[in-house]
Formats: structure tokens, C-alpha cells, sequence
């Protein structure tokens, strides 16, 4: 099975940005691959073993599908990894970089799709919620560093 690697660059702090990738409500705002697709309801039980479901819908409501997993590893503000239902695995790393964050996602890849396809609409959520977070947290994250 052919695995996948994308990553970004945050320029806000790790602490912020783990929270963020984790609320559930956080999640509904940013996990979306383009402006016609939303994320209606997430379920997050982040330990090892618990599970997660984000429920993600075409906003003309044409289609939709839970994107789900259970969790097999988690260190806190470093690194994140779960296993999907198809058996195919994720490992999130999380590297801090001073007040700054470098995500890097690697997943095994399915067989129904291109691989770029797949890698391009991965990465067009991962940077859904580069945006998100610098959009939302950074003039905050700014202001309390003083």
C-alpha cells in the first residue's frame, strides 16, 4: 500500500494548534477539502483506542460520508496516529518550532482514487486549517506573548 506525505506550516504556537485539530468545534469550522463541502457534526474521544467521526456533506446535499478512525497512538502536542475502518493507517506529527508549528501528515493511500488526487485533497483540508488557525488564533496568540 503506497503512503502518502503532506505537511504545512503554522505560524502559531503548538499548544494552540493541537486544541484546534482536536475540538470538535474547531474541527466543523476547518475540515473541509473545498467551499462546497462542510463538516457538520464531529465526535472526537482523542486516547488511545477512542474513537472519532466527522460527518462531512456536500452543502447542495448531494452526497455525504463519516470520516472516521480509532485512535492507536497520541503524545500530546507531538504526534497523532489512528487506524480508518479499511484498515489503512494516519501518523500526524506535530513539530514545534518557537511560536511556531510544522504539521506533516502520512497516510496509507486507498485504491479507489489517483494518488494525487487523493494527496491534493488532503492537503487542501491540512491547509483549511492553516488558515483557520492563523485566521483565528495568531492576533490573539500575538497579543498574549507580550
Amino acid at each position: 500500500m503506497e503512503r502518502i506525505k503532506i505537511e504545512t506550516h503554522i505560524n502559531v504556537r503548538v499548544e494552540t494548534i493541537w486544541n484546534a485539530y482536536n475540538s470538535a468545534e474547531d474541527i466543523m469550522q476547518w475540515n473541509h477539502a473545498s467551499d462546497d463541502w462542510h463538516c457538520t457534526s464531529s465526535i472526537n474521544d482523542l486516547r488511545i483506542g477512542g474513537k472519532f467521526k466527522n460527518r462531512m456533506e456536500a452543502k447542495d446535499g448531494s452526497m455525504g460520508f463519516d470520516f472516521e478512525g480509532s485512535y492507536t497512538a497520541l503524545e500530546p502536542f507531538k504526534k497523532i496516529a489512528y487506524v480508518m475502518p479499511d484498515g489503512r493507517h494516519v501518523e500526524i506529527n506535530f513539530n514545534a518550532k518557537k511560536s511556531a508549528t510544522d504539521i506533516t501528515i502520512i497516510f496509507d493511500a486507498e485504491t479507489e482514487n489517483p494518488i494525487d488526487m487523493q494527496r491534493n485533497g488532503w492537503q487542501a483540508i491540512l491547509e483549511n486549517f492553516r488558515s483557520y488557525v492563523e485566521n483565528t488564533y495568531a492576533t490573539t496568540q500575538l497579543g498574549q506573548s507580550h
